[in-house]
């Protein structure tokens, strides 16, 4: 599809974001995509590593929020293909690069903890906005985040929603280099390149040591009951009304559980 496109180049299977004009939030037929690549790069022997970037000002914006709609109502897809393209981002075996420009939105932030190697442009920010949409986190990021920027500042990203900077994700560890937007897709071929070169089993073995793989998949179970639910629950349906009319939400009348 248009939306998302793949290029296969040197042993480089390159996955590019190509919703610019809506700021490429992704769709479920998007997640489609993205899936099917993955499990591409996973059959082809002659893909060494995959890499994900996108076009336009900014890296995602997300959920489509047309696609939350519906699903808030009960009337989304039979396939929900987000939850294939997130298990097989866990299970990829190859290395993983990702190239992140602009604002990188809820699962534009959180599939970042399942890749192996990070760029960021200078003006990246990410954003993990769950909680003010009356939503939980995803992607296996409840567990991943806190294990990777400790328990303080992961809650701070969740809880605020606020962006954290190129330069504060690159000194947290989210990512492993920051460079200007001219620079970044060069030097994320660069890099892709010469892991290629690598000893492709000797780099799969590693990284399989390397992830407790049952183990995100099953927080990632556990988080997608507990945020399918909240999606339908009233502090989400005014959430999202909100959104729609452009106020700012009101959740005191809402009762806790």
């Amino acid at each position: 599809m248009s939306e998302v496109t793949t290029e296969l180049s040197g042993g480089i299977l390159t996955i590019t974001i190509s919703r610019p004009d809506k700021k490429n939030a992704l769709t479920n037929a998007m997640y489609g995509a993205l899936a099917d690549a993955l499990e591409r790069a996973e059959a082809e022997v002659g893909i060494r590593v995959v890499v994900f970037q996108a076009d336009g000002e900014i890296f995602s914006a997300g959920n489509d929020l047309g696609d939350f709609t519906q699903q808030s109502t009960g009337d989304g897809p039979a396939v929900r293909h987000v939850e294939r393209f997130l298990i097989n981002l866990v299970k990829a075996g190859k290395p993983v690069m990702a190239a992140v420009q602009g604002k990188a939105v809820g699962v534009g932030t959180t599939m970042l903890l399942h890749c192996d190697y990070v760029l960021l442009a200078e003006d990246a920010e990410l954003i993990a906005p769950f909680i003010n949409l009356a939503l939980v986190p995803e992607a296996g990021s409840s567990l991943l985040m806190p294990l990777r920027i400790g328990h303080v500042r992961a809650f701070e990203m969740f809880a605020l929603g606020e962006p954290v900077s190129a330069a504060d994700a690159h000194a947290w560890g989210i990512a492993n280099k920051v460079v200007s937007r001219e620079q970044l897709r060069a030097e994320t071929q660069r890099i892709a390149t010469h892991i290629a070169d690598k000893p492709a089993g000797a780099l799969a073995l590693a990284k399989g040591l390397m992830r407790d793989t049952e183990t995100i998949l099953a927080r990632m179970e556990r988080e997608s009951g507990i945020f399918s639910a909240q999606l339908r629950s009233e502090e989400a349906k005014e959430a999202f009304r909100a959104f729609a009319e452009k106020r700012k939400p009101d959740f005191n009348s809402i009762g806790t559980r």
